[in-house]
């Protein structure tokens, strides 16, 4: 079965022709980094304008790299949620559109979901159920997989997503948008007991998470080392961050699998690319006997790739959408 994808939940235009849910035939992604790097982040007219551009062109683009012609296609699956809700109506008005003039049957796809399944195409003999840690800029969530479509949160974020915290602290350095990157790269050569930073605890609730504290300590710090004229070693301020970050999330997904026994353990989304916190995943895991399934670099972030690959198992599930689906800012993971 060949799904053509499409995503176009924040800045990334991305489509991407996959079969049987596993087989990544095309996969390409359209960037607009450079477009909001001079704001210090995404601005949301301006991303759904740049999807309308080029949405059209890259869907053909992923069909000519995976050398098939729409008359092959079987299905369309789009992302419908959550992300930046005009970003994501671009994307669902067009695979309505190319959904009715193929006459093709639509599959909405959950945006996390998507990344979840980014693990199937690392992974070909990953299945379901894991604990999966699910953390990028927009979310931060540890999520039961019960089944390929059947999934429940656990726990999460009470505010701040860890992603958005590094690309709010890498924003005030000076260092680059998104964060997520060079803060990484910063810390590799840094000292990370040099700064005390603070991890969060949710009294009651020993599976969820805060990070605004974390980023507002950070923020401070960075602010009055600036009025007060003091040097900052951003290596060991970069180190210092990342492993409160990876100490705030590590613990308690090795938690959660205790909990459900599954044994297996996997990471989605664009923070699932730190190095931090990938290292100190892979040490816990093999202290506890779990096994640890992380995607690669290149599917940690947005694409379509992740979303054919889900999109295969919400059609074998039954989902289907037709020309009244809509968008969401929000949308419980639960609720597919």
């Amino acid at each position: 079965m060949k799904i053509l994808a499409i995503e176009s939940s924040c800045d990334e235009t991305a489509t991407a022709v996959v079969e049987d849910g596993r087989t990544v035939l095309s996969n390409c992604i359209a960037s607009q980094i450079d477009m909001h790097t001079i704001y210090g982040g995404v601005v949301p007219e301006i991303a759904s304008r740049k999807h309308v551009e080029v949405i059209s062109g890259l869907a053909e683009k992923a069909l000519q790299d995976a050398k098939v012609e729409k008359q092959e296609l079987d299905a369309i699956a789009v992302t419908y949620a959550p992300g930046l809700i005009g970003a994501v109506l671009v994307g669902v008005n067009f695979a309505k559109s190319a959904a009715m003039a193929l006459n093709l049957p639509i599959i909405p796809v959950h945006h996390v979901r998507g990344h979840i399944a980014a693990n199937y195409i690392t992974h070909p003999n990953l299945e379901p159920p894991f604990v999966c840690l699910c953390v990028s800029g927009g979310t931060t969530l540890i999520v039961d997989v019960k089944s390929y479509t059947e999934m429940e949160i656990m726990g999460g974020t009470r505010d701040d997503a860890a992603g958005e915290c590094f690309d709010k602290v890498a924003r005030v350095l000076g260092i680059g948008y998104p964060g997520g990157k060079p803060m990484d790269e910063l810390a590799q050569t840094g000292d990370d007991s040099r700064y005390e930073l603070p991890r969060a605890h949710v009294q009651g609730a020993e599976l969820d998470m805060s990070f605004s504290g974390l980023k507002t300590a950070s923020l401070n710090l960075i602010h009055n080392a600036q009025q007060k004229g003091e040097p900052l070693c951003l290596p060991d301020l970069a180190a210092s961050f990342n492993r409160a970050v990876s100490e705030s999330l590590v613990p308690r997904v090795m938690v959660a699998a205790q909990q459900k026994g599954y044994g297996k353990i996997a990471v989605a989304g664009g923070v699932a690319a730190n190095s931090r916190i990938r290292n100190d995943l892979l040490a816990a895991c093999q202290a506890e006997g779990q096994q640890l399934f992380l995607p690669e670099l290149k599917y940690c972030g947005d694409n379509a790739a992740m979303v054919g690959c889900q999109g295969y198992y919400e059609y074998l599930a039954g989902k289907r959408g037709n020309a009244s689906l809509n968008a969401y800012a929000n949308r419980d993971i639960g609720l597919g």
